[in-house]
């Protein structure tokens, strides 16, 4: 077994492990899409899934619920708006504001995608053995950071080492 640099260093390097296992699972997600000719990359499931229950919303409703930046919902809209699967108008009450909605190609396309999420969570499911005891930790990292961001909590550990 080769030797695993960021697994051998433990939670100092929690987001570099984290951000690992996102990228292998978003890797193979997109070439399960690729071999099976499905035109969608993987960060787009929740924006679809969003407006399979909301029907219209804007960018900022999208935002918000996920903790995404505006900006990032931006340019994931517009992707998803080339390809095809979305609809933007503009609000009748507020013109600033552009109503996003699913297409007719997206909406055909549904059952397709439904189908592959379900494989896919059964997949998450079998690869935690069942066992979903890391939610609530993550839950826990989620609420600290939105109560003291890591930003504060880095900064204050630095400045107490430095000025002991």
């Amino acid at each position: 077994m080769e030797f695993d640099f960021i697994k051998d260093l433990g939670y100092k390097a929690l987001d570099s492990r984290l951000k690992r296992i996102s990228d292998r699972m978003s890797h193979d997600v997109r070439k399960f899409y690729k071999e099976f000719g499905v035109d969608v990359e993987p960060n787009w499931y929740l924006i679809f899934m969003m407006l399979q229950k909301n029907k219209e919303i804007s960018i900022t409703d999208i935002a918000e619920p996920l903790g995404y930046s505006h900006p990032s919902v931006v340019v994931i809209v517009k992707k998803m708006t080339e390809k095809g699967y979305l609809n933007i108008k503009k609000d009748e009450t507020d013109m600033r504001k552009q109503m996003i909605s699913l297409s007719p190609k997206a909406i055909e396309m549904l059952p397709q995608l439904e189908k592959i999420w379900d494989s896919c969570e059964r997949a998450i499911l079998k690869l935690l053995s069942e066992d979903l005891s890391l939610f609530p930790y993550l839950d826990n990292i989620d609420q600290e950071l939105k109560n003291d961001s890591f930003h504060n909590r880095f900064k204050q550990e630095y400045l107490k080492s430095i000025n002991p």
